[in-house]
């Protein structure tokens, strides 16, 4: 402390000369901005080192070649129109189900199959990579980092004076300029993304209605996931200013704009997409009404009756009754002997167990105990299962957990749950294959639930249908425009 307090007067003269350097006006936006403690180089470095890493968290790269370069060539021609044609641009669809798009520092852009599934134009598409393209443009990474590194009263240079390494301070940089961005960043880089998507020949109006549909979508998973009004947790929206909101602003920003003769490109972008993967992949596994199955893992378990299963990169969960919960994971051995070693040393070390014992679940070593958890709503009972993932080192787990007034009813389904986990089958293997987007014209006569009855998804099919087609409820199709249909194989 002594030391530091020696340090601070000489800070003092030398952090307004860095105030005044870091801050300049940005020429895209005309905002004085902090992003002289990022400079251009410095934005691409980080958005090289995190793309591998965004690869890995957000489910790798879709691999479908001609996908790929369509929305490159989609990318690279709203990144010409920009203010700084010369920045280099990499454009990413990811191999992820969930509605997501974001940037990195340094021109790196991601669309996730998910959102490219909801979308139905080629300008619907052009204002959401607009969009992330205003964030470089803007350069709200660097802004974002500048101001945080200023309001820490020179935190970063401190460190530098005290001697820390320089990787931690890129390390420092790259944190900050992943962090989510402010409302009024989120509305600047709308209006940059209509000002690129204009420019570049599409319909600006068409942002507004994805912004509608992305909201429908989000009410949709909320009501999927038995949480009903609680649409701004279910898609990346949640990080965004409201959609509505979002919407108007974007309709009068295009009604400014003007223009005439247009593009939308419905059907060139309905057969870009024909054929892609909807919903879970095989290197996730495959949510099948009760049942979940991995292929490549060769396992699958079934939940009980009034169970929903949700599928994500980390765990599987099944939504019960009041409440309870059925999530399925993979933890380390940790260096465990036995499955009840791993429950009570190393997966729920230091938590009170009851009932602990050792089972055999599909020929496998496994243990299980149950013990009571503190949540939100209060207490719960919780059973644990671990089963041996074999030579793998890892154990399978169940947290199965209810209000405790559920759990003499439920208790028995859960180990149901757990006992039903086995190997799969070679047919079983075989018929797994994944929901793929199939495209077709509507036909004279034909009405919303001739293609929902043509589905294999049941649950809520006709919102769905509807969601994933921009179709208002109480309303048909018209002849002659392209739909998405989802098909199995």
């Amino acid at each position: 402390m002594a030391r530091l307090t020696r340090l601070l007067p000489r800070l003092a003269p030398v952090m307004l000369p860095l105030w005044l350097a870091a801050c300049s006006t940005n020429p895209v936006t005309g905002d004085r901005q902090f992003t002289a403690l990022m400079p251009p180089e410095q934005e691409a470095a980080i958005g090289a080192q995190q793309h591998p890493e965004m690869l890995k968290e957000f489910g790798g790269r879709y691999e479908d070649a001609k996908l790929q370069a369509y929305v490159d060539r989609l990318g690279q021609q709203l990144a010409a129109r920009t203010e700084v044609p010369g920045t280099r641009y990499t454009f990413t669809v990811l191999d992820s189900p969930i509605v997501n798009a974001f940037a990195l520092p340094g021109g790196y852009v991601y669309v996730s199959r998910g959102l490219m599934a909801l979308a139905n134009s080629e300008a619907e598409l052009a204002g959401v990579v607009g969009h992330e393209i205003g964030h470089v443009t803007a350069r709200h990474s660097a802004d974002r980092y500048g101001r945080g590194v200023l309001a820490q009263g020179g935190a970063l240079l401190a460190g530098i004076l005290l001697g820390q390494q320089a990787g931690q301070v890129a390390q420092s940089g790259a944190q900050v300029a992943l962090a989510g961005f402010s409302r009024s960043q989120e509305l600047q880089a709308d209006n940059l993304g209509i000002r690129y998507m204009t420019a570049a020949g599409y319909d600006p109006r068409e942002m507004a209605g994805f912004l509608s549909s992305m909201g429908r979508h989000a009410q949709l998973e909320a009501l999927l996931a038995g949480q009903p009004g609680r649409a701004d947790q279910f898609s990346y929206l949640q990080t965004h200013p409201p959609t509505g909101d979002r919407a108007e602003r974007a309709t009068a920003a295009a009604a400014q704009m003007g223009g005439a003769n247009l593009l939308v490109r419905q059907s060139e972008y309905m057969q870009a997409i024909d054929g892609m993967i909807y919903g879970d992949s095989a290197q996730n596994g495959f949510v099948r009404g009760r049942v979940f199955a991995h292929p490549g893992m060769d396992f699958r378990f079934e939940v009980p009756d009034g169970f929903r299963l949700l599928n994500s990169d980390q765990a599987v969960i099944g939504l019960g009754p009041e409440g309870s919960q059925i999530v399925y994971s993979q933890g380390q051995a940790d260096g465990a002997y036995s499955a009840a070693d791993y429950i009570a040393n190393a997966w729920a070390k230091g938590v009170q167990l009851g009932e602990l014992r050792s089972l055999t679940i599909g020929g496998l070593p496994a243990a299980t105990a149950v013990t009571q958890l503190s949540g939100q709503s209060g207490p719960a009972f919780a059973r644990l299962v671990a089963i041996s993932a074999g030579t793998a080192g890892r154990y399978h787990r169940f947290l199965l957990s209810s209000p405790p007034a559920l759990a003499s009813r439920l208790d028995p389904g859960f180990l149901d749950t757990a006992n039903s986990f086995r190997r799969l089958t070679a047919a079983e293997k075989a018929g797994l294959k994944p929901y793929r987007i199939k495209v077709v014209q509507v036909k004279q006569g034909e009405r919303v639930a001739d293609f929902v009855a043509r589905m294999p998804l049941k649950d809520h099919a006709d919102e769905r249908f509807r969601v994933l087609n921009n179709i208002p409820p109480g309303t048909e199709p018209r002849p002659g425009v392209w739909v998405k249909t989802i098909v199995e194989g």
